[in-house]
C-alpha cells in the first residue's frame, strides 16, 4: 500500500485505551498519523500519550484555537488522505449519520471528502439497537467503510459483540482499503502455507511457507468485496469476512478445496503444498532403538491439486504458484502448461527471498502472454498486483 497520511479520530470509549499501540502499528507500515480526539475520549487517553506517539500535536476542542493564522478542523482535512474513526461510539457514529458538527472531531470529519473507515466499539446492546445498526447502514451508503465489532469479552463482564477488533486487525482495514469492490461477487478460493505430513503425533515433513502471501491475497480479495475462503495452515490477522478452513496436510488441503471447487470463480494455490506424505505415519512417539540407530522413513507421493484442478476446471480461473531456487522462468513456464493455469506467480526462495518475508518479488506468467516482472514490494502489494490482473482477465 501507498503510505499515507491518516487522520485517527479518537472517540469517548473505553477501547481508547488501545489506540497508541494502533498508531505505531500504522507508523511502524509507513504511515504518518495526526490525531484527533472527542472530549470524553480523554476519559480514557490522555493527549499528550497520543501526541507522544504520533509526533504531532493533538486537535482538541480546547486547543482548537491556539493559532488564529488558520482554522484548524479545515486544515487538518486538507492533510489527510484517509480518515479512520477509533473506537467510533455509538453516539458518534449517530452524529456522523445526521452531518453533525459539534466537536472538533465531526468538524474535521465534516469537512474532509477522502475515505472514511469506521471501528465501531461499545457494549452489545447499543451495537444491536436498530437506531445504532439504521446508522451503520446509512454510513454505509455514504462510501464510508465499516470494520465490524468483534466479540469477546466486553467492559462489562460478559462475553458479547461490540468489543474493538484487535490493533493488528484495524491496521490491517486500512492497509486493504479499496475504493471500489471490483470482485464483489466474486467466489474466491485461496490456499496458504506449508502443509505438514505427520511422521508421528509430535513431528511432521513441513517447509518454510510462512502463509503470508496467500493470506495478503485473502485480505486483499476480501477488500475487493469478494467471497473468500482461505484454506491455510497458517494463523495469521485476517478481515472478519474471510472465512477461513484451518488444515495442516495435503490430503486436508485436497479435500478443503475440492469441497469448495465447484461454487468458485477463481481458485489461487498459493500454499507450498508437499510433494510426499509419511506412507504409515506413526499413531505413538517414535523412540531412538539406540544410540547409534537411524530412521528411514518411505514417503508416499501426494496428490498435485493445481495440476486437478486446472484440469478439471470449467469456468474457474485457476491461479498457481511456483516458488523456485534457480532457473525461475524457465522452470515457471513448464509448470504454467503442465499445471493447465491461467495465471502462474513465480518468484525465488531462498537466502532472504519469498518464505517468510514480508516483501516479495514475483513474475506473473499467462499462456501466450510475455512474463510480466513484478518488482519488490509488500506482499499486501504484490496481492493487490495479482489480483488486479485476475480482475482484468475476468473482464
Amino acid at each position: 500500500m501507498l503510505h499515507k497520511h491518516i487522520g485517527v479520530f479518537v472517540t469517548g470509549g473505553i477501547a481508547a485505551y488501545k489506540v497508541p499501540n494502533l498508531i505505531r502499528m500504522l507508523i511502524k507500515a509507513g504511515h504518518e498519523v495526526q490525531v484527533a480526539m472527542t472530549p470524553a475520549a480523554g476519559a480514557f487517553v490522555t493527549s499528550q500519550t497520543l501526541a507522544t506517539v504520533s509526533k504531532h500535536p493533538v486537535l482538541t476542542d480546547e486547543h482548537e484555537f491556539d493559532d488564529p493564522s488558520h482554522v484548524a478542523h479545515v486544515a487538518f482535512a486538507h492533510w489527510m488522505d484517509m480518515a479512520l474513526i477509533v473506537p467510533a461510539t455509538a453516539n458518534t457514529i449517530a452524529k456522523l449519520a445526521s452531518g453533525f458538527a459539534d466537536n472538533v472531531v465531526t468538524n474535521a470529519l465534516l469537512a474532509f471528502n477522502g475515505p472514511k473507515l469506521v471501528v465501531p466499539a461499545m457494549n452489545d446492546q447499543m451495537w444491536l439497537n436498530a437506531q445504532t445498526q439504521a446508522n451503520i447502514a446509512h454510513l454505509k451508503s455514504l462510501g464510508m467503510a465499516v470494520l465490524p465489532p468483534a466479540t469477546g469479552f466486553l467492559a462489562e463482564g460478559y462475553q458479547a459483540v461490540g468489543r474493538m477488533p484487535e490493533e493488528a486487525v484495524i491496521a490491517l482495514f486500512v492497509d486493504t482499503y479499496q475504493p471500489q469492490p471490483t470482485l464483489q461477487g466474486k467466489q474466491v478460493v485461496i490456499t496458504a502455507g506449508g502443509t505438514k505430513e505427520r511422521i508421528d503425533p509430535v513431528r511432521y515433513i513441513g517447509n518454510d511457507s510462512s502463509g503470508k502471501m496467500g493470506t495478503a491475497l485473502a485480505n486483499i480479495a476480501a477488500a475487493m468485496g469478494a467471497d473468500v475462503e482461505l484454506i491455510t495452515t497458517a494463523n495469521l490477522p485476517t478481515l472478519p469476512q474471510v472465512h477461513v478452513s484451518a488444515v495442516q496436510s495435503a490430503s486436508e488441503m485436497q479435500q478443503a478445496v475440492a469441497l469448495n471447487f465447484d461454487a468458485s470463480d477463481v481458485v489461487i494455490m498459493a500454499a507450498a503444498v508437499a510433494d510426499y506424505h509419511v506412507a504409515t505415519p506413526s499413531d505413538h512417539k517414535l523412540k531412538k532403538v539406540s544410540e547409534e540407530s537411524g530412521l528411514t522413513l518411505e514417503l508416499a507421493q501426494n496428490p498435485d491439486i493445481l495440476k486437478s484442478i486446472g484440469t478439471a476446471k470449467t469456468h474457474q480461473l485457476v491461479v498457481g504458484f511456483a516458488a523456485e531456487t534457480d532457473e525461475l522462468l524457465t522452470h515457471a513456464q513448464a509448470k504454467l502448461a503442465k499445471k493447465h493455469a491461467d495465471l502462474l506467480v513465480a518468484n525465488l526462495v531462498g537466502h532472504g527471498h519469498g518464505f517468510n518475508q514480508d516483501t516479495n518479488a514475483v513474475w506473473l506468467l499467462q499462456p501466450n502472454h510475455e512474463p510480466k516482472q513484478v518488482p519488490e514490494a509488500s506482499k499486501l502489494e504484490i496481492a493487490e498486483q495479482i489480483l488486479n490482473t485476475i480482475q482484468q482477465k475476468m473482464g
